[in-house]
């Protein structure tokens, strides 16, 4: 996929995170996002789901600018989180890819549906890819959320 950036073509890729160079790059990237930009606490930022989940990982030119990771919560359902763009490489379609890229993991996988915690804010990025939001607002880390999910089928 090619984008436009500035007037400059920039080659993007979203694959899976794979070994430990492509894991501390994800890590970096959610720092810098959630723990620095969004003043979440580094201690409820990495926790315990991302020993088994997919993490994916978005490169423009190579270079790591975007993860996401999903995890199978129950039977037939992934859960999307962790979603992280950094500032650089926002407004060129990173993140819808990487979500794109997780429903595509999901249906791998066998998986019916994706769920996901939406900030508030990002509401509308998420309406206009499909999902519905259900429920009654909630904080985590102290940001309001709201339960989302899209059926695959």
């Amino acid at each position: 996929m090619t984008l436009s950036e500035a007037g400059a073509a920039t080659s993007q890729q979203i694959r899976l995170a794979l070994g430990e160079h492509d894991l501390a790059a994800v890590f970096v990237i959610r720092g810098a996002v959630f723990v620095a930009e969004q003043s979440v606490p580094v201690e409820e930022e990495w926790d315990h789901r991302d020993t088994e989940a997919d993490h994916l990982i978005a490169l423009h030119d190579g270079v790591p600018v975007g993860t996401v990771r999903m995890v199978v919560e129950q039977e037939g359902v992934g859960v999307l989180g962790r979603l992280a763009v950094l500032p650089r490489a926002r407004g060129t379609g990173t993140g819808k890819a990487l979500v794109l890229a997780v429903e595509e993991r999901a249906r791998e996988r066998g998986l019916l549906s994706v769920e996901l915690h939406a900030q508030t804010h990002a509401l509308g990025f998420y309406e206009a890819l499909g999902y519905t939001a259900h429920g009654e607002e909630f904080l985590d880390a102290g940001i309001p959320h709201l339960h989302m999910e899209r059926d695959l089928r």
